[in-house]
């Protein structure tokens, strides 16, 4: 299955691990949970301060909650703040484990409360009710960031990985106001190139999902997170096939090419668009390279500020290793000097 799918299960489970862990047992290193019954919160520490998790519905379509995830400084001063948006082909994933824990230390450590969201997923859910659901957690997050979250509205960057940093980047011309900041990890900005709708060189040295088992798991009522290991075959079929776009859109690039125009952040870049972090590596087999270059190219070209970090042997999900590379860690603090200048 897609890459991502294994690493999203991965990360989701060692998080929901640390929750069940005795405290005492824990090392001085790792994050260490515990219950807070009176707020109904749960109490996180490191090894410098502690901060809180809680769990919100930010908005509900019929019996559908959709949650998003609060890390809040203990800071009683109103903090910027970093709207987080989960990957996974817009077809799996979960705000949980999201973003990764040694990043989520860093960027509670300089300052920021940070809001990790879930959103409806495909294809029972097409995008453009995607888009709605992270414009309205944006307008959720602004409207109760000062008395519900503690959370300055006007000092809020979007970031995310993979389909999460292309939801990300939509975000750089749907949100009304914009944010301050965007950091895509290895996004995309073109949902039409040959990368999507024509089948996947890559994903066809894997075995062929059939039609069939492919959408076993996708025929029931909408949800918004899953990190069901069979949502990843669908996602393979659709790459085998080059159908991502029609299952996820409901629309036909082939035929209805002006659809979608409004859904490719690369053709929507103007002066107004907010300052952009890229990070991407050249041996990403999932979301090529070349979606980053296309949307520096972009950005360069109508003159907003912009910063592209990569390395030739990154892959795709380089930076759910950050204790192993010494680089990711260098790019994260690349993004908190960033998000300092621009948010905080």
């Amino acid at each position: 299955m897609p890459l991502l799918f294994p690493l999203l299960l991965s990360l989701s489970l060692a998080a929901r691990a640390l929750a069940d862990q005795n405290c005492s047992t824990v090392r001085p290193d790792s994050i260490l949970l515990k219950a807070d019954l009176a707020h109904g919160a749960e109490m996180l520490q490191n090894n410098e301060f502690k901060y809180s998790k809680r769990t919100y519905t930010y908005k509900t379509v019929g019996n559908l909650e959709i949650k998003a995830d609060v890390y809040r400084h203990p800071s009683k001063e109103p903090r910027p703040a970093i709207m987080y948006i989960h990957g996974g082909a817009l077809i799996g994933g979960t705000s949980t484990g999201a973003p990764p824990q040694a990043q989520l230390n860093r960027y509670m450590k300089a300052g920021y409360n940070v809001v990790s969201i879930n959103y409806r997923l495909a294809p029972e859910t097409k995008l453009a009710a995607i888009i709605e659901d992270i414009e309205d957690a944006y307008a959720w997050t602004r409207a109760k960031g000062p008395k519900l979250l503690n959370i300055d509205p006007d000092r809020i960057a979007v970031m995310g990985n993979s389909a999460g940093g292309y939801l990300t980047l939509m975000a750089g011309f749907r949100f009304n106001p914009r944010p301050k900041a965007l950091v895509s990890f290895y996004g995309y900005g073109d949902i039409t190139g040959a990368w999507y709708s024509k089948p996947s060189p890559f994903y066809n040295q894997q075995p062929s999902v059939s039609e069939n088992e492919a959408f076993k798991a996708v025929r029931g009522p909408a949800i918004s997170e899953s990190l069901s290991p069979e949502r990843g075959n669908f996602d393979l079929y659709c790459r085998q096939r080059g159908l991502w776009p029609n299952q996820v859109t409901g629309h036909d690039p082939e035929k209805e090419r002006d659809w979608f125009f409004r859904y490719e952040p690369r053709r929507n870049v103007t002066q107004a668009y907010p300052p952009t972090m890229l990070l991407h590596g050249e041996k990403d087999t999932d979301v090529p390279f070349e979606q980053s270059v296309l949307m520096a190219e972009a950005l360069n070209n109508n003159k907003v500020y912009y910063e592209f970090v990569s390395q030739p042997d990154w892959e795709h999900g380089f930076d759910f290793g950050s204790k192993e590379d010494p680089r990711v860690d260098a790019a994260i603090e690349r993004i908190v000097t960033f998000l300092r200048k621009y948010v905080h």
